[in-house]
Formats: C-alpha cells, sequence, structure tokens
C-alpha cells in the first residue's frame, strides 16, 4: 500500500485518519452488496422484495458510527449500512435475502426482519414508525438500569404521519428516555410526495410538539450526519432525553426493485445523482488529503474479494429442511410442576 496522503488540513468532526478510511470501507461495502443483491434478485435467486438504498447509504453508516458497544439500533429496510457497522456480515446478509437454511432465521424472514443483540441491532416488525415505541421502551430500560447507553431508530418521512410514530417519540419526550429518531426524508413514502401527506415544510419542525431538539441535515453529507447523531448520542448519554434528526436525501431507485419509479421526475433524480453521498465523501477524503488513491483502491479491492467470497459461500449454502419449520415456534415448556393450570 502507498504511504498516507499529506494531512493538509484537520480531520473534522474528532475522526481518526483510520476512522475515515473505516467509514469508507462501509460505504463502498453497502453500495457493492446492494449491487451483488440486484444481480442475485434479476437471478431469482432473492426471496421476496429488494429494497436498495442507493443515494441513502450516507446516512445509514454516518448515523450508525456515532454509536458504542451496548447501543441499540432498530433499522428499516434502507439501513443496511447501519447494520453492516454494527457488525452483522454481508455472508449473513446474503443467506437472510436468499433465504438459506443456515442464515439468521433459517429461511423463515427475508429483508431486514432480524435481530442480533449482541452485536446492537433490532429486526424491525414493520417500517411505518411502529419500532418507535418498542425503541422508546428498550431506551426507558436503559434509563431505569441507570445504564448509560442509547437507543436509534430510523423511520420514514410517511412514519411521521402515523399514530405510533407520535405516542413513541412523546412517551420517550415525557419519560426523557435516551433514544435518537432518524428521520429519512427520501422525498417518498413509497410513491407519495411528502407534501402530500404532511403540512410541515421540514419534518423535524414536529419535535416542538413534543418539547423535545430537533435538528435538519443533509442526509448525503457523511460528515453532517455523524456530527448530528454524535451530539444526539452525548445529550441522551447526559440523560437530556430524545433528539430528532431529519436527514434530508433521496431514493434513487423505485420503492423496490419491482417498482418502475413512474412517479418520480427523470430531472429530479438526475439532480440527486450529482449529490450521490459516496462520491462526495469520496471526493473530499481525496481533496483535502485525507487518503490518497492506493488507500482507496486497496478498500475497493478488499470489498469486492470480500463480497466474492460471501456470495460464494451463501449460494451454496441449503435451502432449509421442512422439518425445522416445526423448531423455534415456541419457547420450551417450563416443568410441569410450574403451571399455575394444573394446580389444584
Amino acid at each position: 500500500m502507498a504511504a498516507p496522503a499529506t494531512r493538509r488540513t484537520p480531520i473534522p468532526a474528532g475522526l481518526s485518519a483510520d476512522a475515515l478510511l473505516e467509514i469508507y470501507y462501509y460505504l463502498r461495502l453497502t453500495r457493492s452488496l446492494e449491487e451483488r443483491l440486484v444481480n442475485l434478485y434479476r437471478q431469482g435467486k432473492v426471496i421476496g422484495g429488494l429494497y436498495c438504498s442507493l443515494g441513502q447509504e450516507g446516512q445509514s453508516v454516518g448515523s450508525a458510527y456515532a454509536l458504542q458497544p451496548g447501543d441499540i439500533l432498530s433499522p428499516l429496510i434502507r439501513n443496511l449500512g447501519s447494520m453492516l457497522v454494527m457488525g452483522t456480515t454481508p455472508v449473513d446478509l446474503f443467506r437472510q435475502y436468499m433465504a438459506k437454511g443456515t442464515g439468521p432465521t433459517h429461511g423463515r424472514d427475508t429483508n431486514v426482519h432480524f435481530a442480533d443483540l449482541a452485536k446492537g441491532y433490532l429486526g424491525n416488525i414493520s417500517h411505518l414508525g411502529d419500532m418507535v415505541p418498542v425503541m422508546a421502551g428498550i431506551a426507558l430500560s436503559f434509563r431505569m438500569r441507570g445504564e448509560r447507553r442509547v437507543g436509534l431508530v430510523h423511520v420514514g418521512d410517511g412514519a411521521t404521519s402515523t399514530g405510533a410514530f407520535h405516542e413513541g417519540v412523546n412517551f420517550a419526550a415525557v419519560q426523557r428516555v435516551p433514544l435518537i429518531v432518524i428521520i429519512e426524508n427520501n422525498g417518498y413514502a413509497y410513491s407519495t410526495p411528502t407534501f402530500r401527506q404532511t403540512a410541515v415544510k421540514r419534518l423535524a419542525e414536529k419535535a416542538k410538539a413534543y418539547g423535545v431538539p430537533a435538528e435538519t441535515v443533509d442526509g448525503n453529507d457523511v460528515f453532517a450526519v455523524y456530527e448530528s447523531t454524535k451530539r444526539a448520542v452525548e445529550r441522551a448519554r447526559r440523560g437530556e432525553g430524545v433528539t430528532l434528526i431529519e436527514v434530508v436525501t433521496y431514493r434513487r431507485k423505485g420503492h423496490a426493485e419491482h417498482d418502475d419509479q413512474r412517479y418520480q421526475p427523470q430531472e429530479e433524480r438526475q439532480h440527486w445523482a450529482r449529490q450521490d453521498p459516496l462520491d462526495r465523501y469520496l471526493h473530499r477524503l481525496v481533496a483535502e488529503g485525507w487518503a490518497d488513491e492506493a488507500e482507496v483502491r486497496a478498500l475497493d479491492e478488499r470489498v469486492a474479494t470480500e463480497l466474492d467470497a460471501a456470495v460464494a459461500a451463501a449460494e451454496h449454502e441449503p435451502l432449509p429442511h421442512g422439518d425445522s419449520a416445526l423448531s423455534g415456534v415456541l419457547a420450551d415448556p417450563p416443568e410441569a410442576e410450574r403451571l399455575w393450570y394444573r394446580r389444584q
């Protein structure tokens, strides 16, 4: 590997040179992994839908990178970047999307409806705001136990118009729980433009109703997302409660691979393609002298090699055996003498 580039300007946000390269690794890994998933989907090897985050990877990686071990994150269907930062592996993601018996849910579910609390992420039960009250309860448990842990939950712009969002944020605000709510404003709730489902100009304005602080940041600026999330995390650890962060970004693909995007104007997509978060991050990384092209190329090659191995492994692993559908459905029954309904 070539010698590191001369550092011409100070690195922002308290990050190190190694951290900058690690963030780039996760950005590239997210983008490339989803490209592999698209190829597998078109080959009929992905079971179920495929929801890509093209154009939104920066906010997923930047926000999760501000967390620490012990924190809990609840991702949405377009937050593979967050899950990778938290420690999930590409091979497990391929197994999950291909419904392999070796996958995290052993072929029972697809998408991101799976959890690994040891790694710090909780699979979503719905992408329509329902994880806000769930994460409010988890964060409340941190506060009640006196733990300096925080929770972070992703919601979409459409979710901010749901009852679950309102109830969850209101409860979290009143209880002053250590929770960060990331509102991914990508312009559309499926095919509904944001202005058709809410009257506020900025979704962060909704925080006023709950008495909590909020910020609106450029979701395609990884540094801005990281710094905003870091401030919210530090505030939560100090016992100062909830923060809402609206990340303004854009979903450059359809809601899912089957969506032809006819409701998105072509010029709008072209505009946001010029705001690509990976391109912007890479340009600044090199232009500021924080990394050189050899370092970047080495990371690109590392990602390609890791994904080649992960796809090869997952593709050749078996689907779940039929009999396995009966295992893990119910908890092991308690001892008979402890069953209250059998006591005389």
